[in-house]
C-alpha cells in the first residue's frame, strides 16, 4: 500500500492514526533490504531489532506530536548524529562515534523523526561522485551502472528508491543539485543561515559557501522537511527566521504569472555541456512561456572563468583551513579530489584571497542588480548525465579535457559564490533514460518563492510520477 504514496501523504496518514508507525519503519526496511545492497546509499545502518524497538516506543507513546512523526531518516555521513560513525568516508575516521547530535538531527528527533543510519558521501564531502575508501560507490537508481552524483549521492538514491522518504544534505559546489538532477528529485540549497549550523568558529572575513539543505521527490516534501529544521539557532550567528513556513507558502495564479525569469543557458558558449542537456531545460522553459510565464534569454556579463579562479581560491582556501583543523593522519592517502583542495588551498597566500573577495564583491553588484529585473536565474544543474560509477571523476566531456577534477561541475558555482538560493527541479530523460534538472536560483532570502515556484512547477510537469523502473 505505502509503496503509491508520497512521504507527504504517509506522514498525514500516521498524524490522522490512520497507519501505524510501526507499519512506516516496516515498508522503509524492507525497501533498504531489498535495494540498498546493489545501491549502496544508507551506510552505518542500526540494525533492524534496535530500530523496530524505537518505532514500538514512538507508536505507544500518548505524544505523538511533530512534522515528520516516526519517519526513519539517515543522516549525510559528515554530520553528527549520536550513536553513529561521523566517517567523513575516511578510513581514519570509521570508529569516530559521534557523542552527541547535531542541529539539524536534534531538530528531526524532535519533530519525531527516527534515526535509522547515515547516507554515504565521497571523502571529505568533496568531488561530484560518491565514492570512498570505506564503503564504496553509491550506485544511481535509475541505472545502477551510473554515479548518482555527489557529495549528497547516497542520500539523493536513497529517496529515489523510496529506502527514506526524504534526506539532508550540504552543497558546496552542486552537492544538493547534482545528486538530485542524477536522480529525477528536487534539492534545496537555502540561502546560508536558513538551517542552522554549529558556527562557533565563524570567521567574519570568510566567504560562506557551504548550505546544509535537502532532497525530496516533490517540493511539498521539501517543504515539509525544510519546516522541521529552518529557524534562528543561537549557535549560528548568521541564522535566520523566515517569515512563513514552507508548507504555508503559495504563489497565487497572478504571482505566479507576473513572474520574471531569466534563462542564462550556456553563458553565450563558456560553459560546455553533453548534448541534450540544454534541450530538455529549454523545452521546460518553452512550456513555462506557453503558460504565459515571461521568459527572458540573457547573457549576464559574467567572466566565467574569473568566477572560476575567484569560487576555486576562497574554496581550496578554505577546505586547506578545514582539512588541518582535522588533524588527518595520512594526507598522502587521500583520494584526489581532497588532495587536490588541500595542496591547493595550502600555496594560497593572503594576497591571493583578498583579490578574490574583491573580484567577489564586485561581482556580487552584478548579480544583485539582476534581481532588479528578474525573479529567478535558470541554469542547468548539471554539464554531465550520470557517468561511469567506477570512475573516481570525469577527466573529460566529448573531446574537451578537464583541466581539474572538478571542472565538469562549474555550472553549479554562480549559486555557490554569492550564497544564493537555489532549487533542482527534473527536466526529464535522455535517450538513455537517464534524468536530469536545472536551476532555479532566486537572490538572498528569497527561499520561501523558490519552494513555493517549484510546487507550481511540480504541477505543471508532474515529473515526480517517473520511478526508478530496473532495480527488480
Amino acid at each position: 500500500m505505502l509503496e503509491n504514496l508520497s512521504a507527504a501523504k504517509i506522514v498525514s496518514l500516521v498524524t490522522s492514526k490512520e497507519i501505524k508507525t510501526t507499519e512506516v519503519v516496516d515498508y522503509y526496511l524492507s525497501q533498504i533490504k531489498k535495494y540498498n545492497p546493489k545501491l549502496n546509499a544508507i551506510v552505518s545502518i542500526k540494525k533492524e531489532e534496535q530500530i523496530k524497538i524505537e518505532a514500538n516506543k514512538f507508536e505507544n507513546s500518548s505524544n505523538k506530536i511533530g512534522l515528520i512523526p516516526g519517519m526513519p531518516l539517515a543522516i549525510k555521513d559528515i554530520t553528527d548524529a549520536k550513536g553513529f560513525p561521523t566517517t567523513f568516508g575516511l578510513p581514519e575516521y570509521k570508529n569516530n562515534i559521534a557523542s552527541k547530535n547535531s542541529i539539524l538531527v536534534k531538530r528531526l528527533i524532535n519533530q519525531g523523526a527516527i534515526i535509522i543510519g547515515k547516507t554515504n558521501t565521497p571523502e571529505l564531502a568533496v568531488g561530484g561522485h560518491t565514492m570512498n575508501k570505506i564503503f564504496g560507490s553509491t550506485a544511481n537508481a535509475y541505472d545502477t551502472s551510473k554515479s548518482a552524483g555527489g557529495s549528497s549521492g547516497g542520500a539523493a538514491t536513497a529517496v529515489a528508491a523510496s529506502l527514506v522518504p526524504f534526506a539532508d544534505g550540504t552543497d558546496m559546489m552542486g552537492s544538493l543539485r547534482n545528486p538530485p538532477a542524477f536522480s529525477n528529485l528536487y534539492g534545496f540549497r537555502p540561502t546560508p543561515g536558513v538551517i542552522p549550523e554549529d558556527r562557533s568558529d565563524f570567521k567574519k572575513n570568510y566567504p560562506i559557501l557551504q548550505s546544509a539543505g535537502c532532497i525530496a521527490k516533490t517540493p511539498n516534501e521539501l517543504a515539509l522537511f525544510l519546516d522541521a529544521i529552518a529557524g534562528k539557532h543561537e549557535l549560528d550567528p548568521i541564522s535566520f527566521d523566515l517569515t512563513s513556513s514552507f508548507r504555508d507558502k503559495e504563489f497565487s495564479d497572478r504571482e505566479f504569472l507576473n513572474l520574471k525569469i531569466a534563462w542564462l543557458g550556456d553563458m553565450q558558449g563558456q560553459y560546455k555541456f553533453e548534448s541534450g542537456i540544454i534541450e530538455l531545460c529549454e523545452n521546460k522553459l518553452q512550456i513555462l512561456e506557453k503558460n504565459s510565464i515571461k521568459i527572458e534569454y540573457l547573457n549576464p556579463g559574467l567572466d566565467t572563468e574569473l568566477l572560476w579562479e575567484c569560487f576555486t581560491t576562497l574554496r581550496s582556501k578554505i577546505q586547506y583551513d578545514d582539512y588541518s583543523k582535522m588533524e588527518l593522519i595520512s594526507l598522502e592517502n587521500l583520494s584526489i579530489p581532497p588532495r587536490w583542495e588541500y595542496d591547493a588551498g595550502k600555496k594560497i597566500k593572503n594576497q591571493d584571497f583578498n583579490k578574490s573577495m574583491i573580484l567577489r564583491g564586485d561581482y556580487t553588484k552584478i548579480v544583485n542588480s539582476l534581481f532588479l529585473r528578474f525573479d529567478f536565474l535558470i541554469l542547468p544543474a548539471a554539464q554531465m548525465f550520470p557517468f561511469d560509477k567506477n570512475l573516481p571523476f570525469p577527466k573529460k566531456l566529448g573531446t574537451m579535457e578537464f583541466d581539474t577534477y572538478h571542472r565538469w561541475l562549474e555550472v553549479v558555482i554562480l549559486s555557490s559564490l554569492f550564497s544564493l538560493p537555489t532549487v533542482t527541479v527534473p527536466v526529464g530523460f535522455s535517450e538513455m533514460g537517464l534524468p536530469m534538472g536545472m536551476q532555479i536560483i532566486a537572490k538572498k532570502g528569497a527561499d520561501l518563492n523558490l519552494i513555493a515556484f517549484a510546487k507550481r512547477y511540480e504541477e505543471l510537469f508532474r515529473l515526480s510520477k517517473f520511478k526508478p523502473k530496473n532495480l527488480d
